[in-house]
């Protein structure tokens, strides 16, 4: 069956945020006619499901202002800094948030978090043999409040079916580690392809720091 190819045909730019920015694209649709969609672009990021030498995972709990409430992840974070490898990236937060290094990493699964509007998507690491790494110190920002504990996975899956971890990114990653550590499943090499990194904040902002903003960056394009 052959598929319609969704071409855009104009793009502009709504909001240009430090973090996240929205556009909308004019979509050709089947039968010729367009359409309006709105999209949340991302920078993409990293999440990791950090294993110590007695089978527990680290998880954080911090502030999350969207809804309100301390929710329990993985240490996680933005790829914000231009052309960055995630791999490095998932050693910086693991150490920023848990203060672990890793000598072993693995690819668990690439997350779209919300597809219908928003181009978010979180490389799911697996990080093994670890060791100590100097933590992040207060920074007037939720991780300054963010509280870390060493849970084991039978405990974690617990707290997904009491709905006391209800953030799908920490959910799809104590699954997914839980199928690799049973020998169910393997992990991909930590270095594969990630094809659905986001790219558009990328391509607009000069960088090296994506979270940095041009005055200049609104309109058509």
């Amino acid at each position: 069956m052959a598929h319609h190819e969704f071409t855009t045909v104009g793009s502009e730019l709504l909001m240009d945020a430090p973090i996240l920015a929205v556009r909308r694209d004019e979509v050709v649709m089947p039968g010729g006619n367009t359409a309006y969609r709105e999209v949340v672009e991302h920078m993409g990021a990293v999440a990791v499901v950090a294993v110590n030498a007695d089978g527990n995972i680290a998880m954080v709990r911090q502030y999350r202002h969207s809804v309100g409430q301390r929710l329990w992840e993985l240490p996680a974070g933005l790829l914000d800094v231009k052309g960055e490898d995630p791999v490095t990236g998932a050693r910086r937060e693991l150490a920023e948030e848990a203060g672990v290094s890793a000598q072993k990493w693995g690819l668990l699964t690439d997350l779209v978090t919300s597809p219908g509007f928003c181009e978010e998507t979180v490389r799911v690491f697996l990080a093994q043999d670890l060791g100590s790494a100097e933590r992040l110190q207060d920074t007037g920002d939720e991780e300054a409040d963010m509280d870390v504990e060493w849970v084991s996975l039978d405990q974690a899956r617990d707290m997904i079916f009491r709905g006391d971890v209800v953030n799908s990114i920490a959910i799809a990653g104590i699954f997914a580690a839980s199928e690799v550590l049973a020998g169910r499943a393997e992990a991909r090499p930590a270095d594969a392809p990630f094809d659905l990194r986001p790219t558009s904040i990328a391509a607009r902002r000069p960088g090296p720091d994506l979270k940095v903003v041009a005055s200049d960056s609104s309109g058509m394009r």
